[in-house]
């Protein structure tokens, strides 16, 4: 049963949920790249085997997006984010008790069942935050995704050596379990739509719900088209930075375990403050003009595109430099993804928003799902600094022409939605009546 408006209070308790959620259940997903070393030792695997580890997780939930944002659309997003939340602790015990490497590709693949259970939790969040905060809201949520990297790599190196990466694995898992019970107990369903302009002060008897000629639609939005082929082309850099940058440090760069974690937590630290930065200038532009959001997301993927390729130029010998260069790039790694997000959330009538959110992550796994492979292939040919920098630098060039298309098409689109939700307010009015 989907809950009234919800007070302040509660929306931030409710925002503050979903963030430890992300931040833990992205330190249990990416634990396994500073694990990465010990883990290839454990089954006696090279490169090119663990690439498809990697790959098999990225693939399953490309499997599982359109499902979930189906589910979402059709009925309680709550619970079934708590569902997804014990899928999470579940799938990473089976991981943690595999003996052997077959065994191992197909538990770590079953974990990619909850890394695509994103889509409702966004789209409670926008019906519990107006348009005008929801570049910033989902700025401040994904924070918690490049926190929960650092909360994984410092797990790794603390506990890995002394208790073992199984053990590790044991412990976010159990995390994943309780975090459930706490979604289960405490998150109330918002009203689909609750927030929108539109709509606000309408007790809403009208209840739009998912229909397949609605989720047809989005792909006669041009803006959402564009923005899906930016997304199918725009997580071959995560995929490759998340699970190969650890390694790249120390089997390239040759940095001990103490210079890692110096280099990375503070990249980290920077990158994760970019994601609200982009945020907030996404929103403050979009409301000078309706590109605005696209204006911001372009700019942050051609200027870390050109960043990224200095970097990994700079010899092996020059720490620091390359210390100071990767924390400036990093800034600028997640301007599009709160922007991307909160556009797609733009364009989108609210009873299909968790299956639009759901195709545009499907593509961006479809499309990544090889690059960890991939880059194993390419560094036992050449190097993993080859095919960092290759992945990263194409992909985003790639990107930022396709969010420049988003940025000419996105103002129609809005302005369709808008004039599709003032409708439905004045059908609502009209079923009321005059007042007696």
């Amino acid at each position: 049963m989907a809950s009234p408006s919800p007070r302040r209070p509660y929306r931030w308790y409710v925002l503050g949920t979903f963030f430890v959620f992300i931040l833990l259940h992205q330190a249990d997903k990416l634990l396994i790249g500073p694990l990465t070393t010990p883990i290839m030792q454990s089954f006696g695997i090279n490169e090119a085997q663990m690439g498809l580890v990697f790959s098999g997780a990225i693939v399953v939930s490309a499997i599982f997006y359109p499902l979930w944002g189906f589910l979402y659309d059709r009925f309680v997003r709550a619970r079934l984010l708590a569902l997804a939340s014990f899928i999470w602790g579940a799938t990473t015990w089976l991981s943690a008790l595999a003996r052997s490497f077959p065994l191992f590709v197909a538990t770590r693949a079953s974990t990619g069942i909850d890394d695509s259970s994103y889509p409702g939790l966004y789209n409670m969040a926008a019906d519990y935050f107006e348009p005008k905060l929801r570049g910033r809201v989902n700025g401040i949520l994904q924070v918690a995704m490049p926190l929960g990297y650092l909360a994984g790599m410092v797990l790794a190196l603390m506990l890995g050596k002394s208790l073992g990466w199984r053990n590790v694995f044991f412990i976010t898992g159990g995390i994943g379990v309780l975090l459930a019970a706490v979604i289960f107990l405490t998150i109330r369903e918002p009203r689909r739509g609750g927030t929108e302009p539109e709509l606000a002060g309408l007790e809403q008897k009208t209840e739009y719900r998912f229909s397949w000629k609605a989720v047809a639609g989005l792909f006669r939005k041009k803006s959402l088209v564009f923005l899906f082929a930016n997304g199918f082309f725009g997580v071959f850099p995560w995929q490759v930075i998340t699970y190969w940058f650890f390694r790249y440090l120390e089997t390239e760069r040759h940095y001990d375990s103490t210079q890692v974690l110096l280099t990375m937590v503070v990249a980290v630290l920077v990158l994760a403050a970019g994601y609200p930065l982009a945020g907030s200038l996404g929103d403050a532009l979009f409301r000078r003009t309706n590109r605005g959001r696209a204006i911001v997301a372009a700019t942050g993927v051609i200027v870390g595109a050109i960043l990224m390729f200095a970097t990994l130029s700079i010899p092996v010998g020059s720490t620091l430099a390359f210390g100071i260069l990767l924390t400036v790039t990093a800034l600028f790694i997640p301007f599009a993804s709160p922007n991307v997000l909160a556009t797609i959330y733009d364009v989108t009538p609210p009873e299909v928003r968790s299956s639009a959110n759901a195709v545009a992550y499907f593509f961006e796994q479809l499309g990544s799902a090889a690059a960890p492979a991939l880059a194993g292939i390419i560094a036992l040919r050449s190097s993993l600094g080859t095919a960092i920098m290759g992945i990263c630098t194409v992909a985003w060039v790639i990107c930022f022409v396709m969010l420049i298309l988003v940025a000419a098409y996105v103002p129609k689109d809005i302005a369709a939605l808008r004039r599709q939700l003032a409708e439905r307010a004045q059908a609502e009015r009209a079923a009321d009546g005059p007042a007696t």
